[in-house]
């Protein structure tokens, strides 16, 4: 059945390239994989294999890759992407020797691309379970990991349906798992090659820190008032329409915050429904400058890769997606010492549910919840600084992950 339902996706990328260009670009890099490969790859060289499937599982995996290059700069890199919001935008990363995409697990796919590269280790990216592509490598006897993964009961391979697709597990050389909880239901079927390492997102955003940008615009707006009072900044990250009503009618009457705004759509349209929820003056990023700035009282930030730099300025910061499919990376925000607030779709991230244990996190339902979360923190300043050191220490405990994958890894490898 998992065979025919790979032929059937395939066809359905090919029929659906024709009428969307980003499933026509995704659908011209797999077919084109294996040409990729058979160009680039160095014949002399051995390979490790990391496999993301978008965008965000490639930042859990990019410490791995970049620790990998330090330490064994004898092996070369190969990522691939399955989705091309992940690798249109990863595509020129220095740290991997070849990317392209990886394609659909079919049997005929996956031993054209496994014959192609011969990678000597593989890495796969918390949710990443390609049926083929793994019974090949174990079949070959190549040691493959499954890294930051988490599992929960309502998975297919823990209900009596999916136990036949569940013997794709088996293919693991072993599990790096997130939680105790994935260990254990992992061992109730019989699996119990893991080991609970944390996640190496807690590693990334260390990292993002560390490299964070200075931006001298954000500056001059953070800056100090002609009254020369000292503002709060309250910095709202991924942001959609649903989350902007609550904030922004908040900060309509309370004048003496400013706001900055980095919206996850940055398209004209949702800027100017932003617009429309304030009064107070508000400016672009991108048509900023020193002296309009200065006099702003919100921030849009209308372009990316400035977010996790912007972070920084924050006395406390909000994280979209809370009242959609999910809030975004809470973690980011986290990691520089500042409380998170966040809408009520949270219950599927387990940092989100730590940070709250923790106390730096917060969720929110709704404007009055909002906004009597904001008063307390607002009116009583040991809490705001009680909750921002929450933050920050529960991000510092959650480091180490990619030390532990790749050093257990590679002592087990080396055993072999």
């Amino acid at each position: 059945m998992y065979h025919i339902i790979m032929y059937l996706i395939q066809f359905g990328i090919m029929i659906a390239s024709l009428f969307n260009e980003k499933v026509r670009k995704m659908w011209r890099g797999e077919r084109e994989a294996v040409k990729v490969l058979k160009a680039k790859v160095d014949p002399t060289a051995q390979y490790v294999w990391f496999h993301a499937a978008s965008l965000g599982e490639f930042e859990q995996g990019r410490p791995l890759m970049e620790q990998l290059r330090k330490d064994h700069p004898e092996y070369k890199i190969l990522l691939t992407f399955y989705s091309p919001s992940g690798y249109e935008v990863r595509k020129n990363y220095a740290g991997a020797d070849i990317i392209c995409y990886m394609p659909v697990d079919t049997v005929t796919n996956a031993r054209r691309f496994l014959r192609a590269v011969r990678p000597v280790m593989a890495f796969f990216i918390k949710y990443e379970f390609w049926y083929n592509h793994l019974h090949i490598l174990k079949h070959r006897g190549v040691p493959t990991y499954s890294v930051s993964s988490i599992f929960r009961p309502d998975q297919v391979f823990f209900k009596w349906y999916g136990r036949e697709y569940g013997h794709v597990l088996k293919c693991f050389t072993h599990f790096y798992v997130q939680n105790e909880e994935s260990r254990q239901l992992l061992a109730k079927i019989g699996i119990t090659n893991s080991t609970v390492t944390g996640d190496t997102r807690f590693d990334r955003v260390l990292q993002i820190k560390d490299a964070a940008k200075q931006l001298p615009l954000v500056e001059a707006f953070v800056g100090k008032q002609s009254s020369d009072a000292q503002q709060k900044v309250f910095v709202a990250g991924s942001s959609w329409l649903p989350d902007e009503q609550i904030f922004m009618k908040y900060f309509k009457e309370h004048t003496d915050w400013k706001l900055i705004v980095a919206p996850h759509v940055i398209g004209e349209d949702h800027l100017k429904q932003i617009a429309a929820l304030t009064d107070r003056k508000m400016v672009r990023y991108t048509q900023a400058t020193q002296e309009n700035v200065v006099d702003a009282d919100i921030l849009i930030v209308d372009c990316f890769g400035l977010l996790s730099s912007i972070y920084h300025y924050a006395d406390i910061a909000y994280v979209g997606g809370g009242f959609g499919v999910g809030i975004h990376n809470v973690l980011e925000a986290a990691v520089w010492n500042i409380p998170v607030i966040f809408g009520p779709n949270n219950k599927r991230f387990q940092e989100a549910q730590e940070l709250i244990a923790a106390g730096g996190g917060f969720e929110i339902t709704d404007d009055a919840s909002f906004r009597q979360l904001m008063d307390c923190m607002d009116s009583d300043s040991s809490q705001l600084h009680a909750a921002s050191k929450a933050a920050g220490n529960y991000v510092a405990s959650g480091a180490g992950a990619t030390r532990r994958v790749l050093d257990e890894a590679f002592n087990a490898s080396a055993c072999d």
